[in-house]
C-alpha cells in the first residue's frame, strides 16, 4: 500500500472525525466556535496576539481529487523523508456517498497536547498562536508524538543522507534538514508567514507567503488565511458550508476545518 495514499477504515475515520454526527454544522457553527474559544485571556494563554491574525486552513473534501500534489509539495519544500511525511493523504470509500480524500497536516491546535507535555518547551505557540518547534531544545523524548491525537508528528531517527524524491519536480527545500533525534511536523510553512511580515505580503493571498500545499492544489481544495478577516480566503471558503474539525471530542480546538461533501 502506498505511503502517500492508503485506504481508510471506518474505524479510523470515526476515530479522526468522531463527531460527524455531532460536530457537523453550518458555517454559523464555525463562527460560534471561533468566538467562544478566542477571548483575549485564552489567546494570551496560548501565546497568540489577540489583535493579530488567526491563521487557519480549510480543506474541501468535495473538491479534493487525491492528486497528492499537496503531499509532494510539502515534502519538497520542507525536505521531509519518505515514511516521515508531514502531510498525508487518506482515501475513504465508506463514510460518504462517494469516495473522498482526506489530507492531514498538523492541526495547530489551541489546546495542543504536544505543547502541554513537552518538558523543555521545544514545542510551543508562537506569537500568532501556531504550534512551532525549537529543534535545538528538543531532547527526543517523543512525548509530543504520543500526545498528538492526529498522528501528525514523526521522529528523525538517524542522520539524513537521503535524496528527496520530490525535488525539484514539486519544489526545492526552503528550510534546513532537522538533526538526528528530534520530533518534527507540519508548520503551516511558518517560515513563509514570518517572512511575509517583513515583505508586507498576505498569507493566503500572496503565494510567497502561503503554505506550499495550498499553492500547489490544482482545484483549490485547500485555502489559507486569517479567520478573523471575513474577506480572507479561508473565511469565504467556510461561509455557507458544513464544516467539521477532526476529533472534536478531545477539545484541542484545531485550526484546520474540513468542508464536507455537498
Amino acid at each position: 500500500m502506498s505511503e502517500l495514499t492508503r485506504e481508510m477504515t471506518r474505524r479510523e475515520f470515526a476515530r479522526l472525525a468522531i463527531g460527524l454526527g455531532v460536530g457537523i454544522a453550518a458555517a454559523d457553527w464555525v463562527w460560534h466556535w471561533f468566538l467562544a474559544h478566542n477571548d483575549p485571556a485564552a489567546q494570551a494563554h496560548h501565546g497568540a496576539n489577540p489583535d493579530g491574525p488567526y491563521w487557519s486552513m480549510a480543506i474541501d473534501l468535495e473538491q479534493c481529487i487525491g492528486c497528492r500534489r499537496c503531499v509532494n509539495a510539502c515534502q519538497a519544500t520542507n525536505d521531509t523523508q519518505d515514511g516521515h511525511l508531514w502531510n498525508i493523504l487518506i482515501k475513504d470509500e465508506n463514510t460518504f456517498e462517494k469516495p473522498v480524500f482526506l489530507t492531514r497536516p498538523c492541526m495547530h491546535c489551541e489546546n495542543a497536547p504536544c505543547v502541554n507535555v513537552c518538558p523543555v518547551q521545544a514545542t510551543y505557540h508562537n506569537e500568532d498562536g501556531l504550534v512551532v518547534m525549537d529543534y535545538d531544545r528538543c531532547i527526543g523524548c517523543r512525548y509530543c508524538i504520543v500526545a498528538c491525537p492526529y498522528g501528525a508528528r514523526v521522529f528523525n531517527w538517524g542522520e539524513r543522507d537521503d535524496v528527496n524524491p520530490q525535488v525539484p519536480t514539486w519544489g526545492t527545500p526552503e528550510i534546513e534538514r532537522r538533526p538526528r533525534g528530534v520530533a518534527e511536523k507540519c508548520t503551516f510553512c511558518v517560515h513563509r508567514i514570518e517572512a511575509a511580515k517583513e515583505r508586507n505580503l498576505t498569507p493566503g493571498i500572496d503565494r510567497a507567503a502561503t503554505p506550499a500545499c495550498v499553492n500547489i492544489c490544482p482545484v483549490e481544495a485547500r485555502v489559507f488565511g486569517d479567520l478573523r478577516d471575513p474577506n480572507s480566503p479561508v473565511s469565504k471558503a467556510i461561509s455557507g458550508r458544513q464544516s467539521v474539525v477532526l476529533r472534536s471530542e478531545v477539545g484541542t480546538n484545531p485550526r484546520v476545518f474540513y468542508l464536507l461533501p455537498v
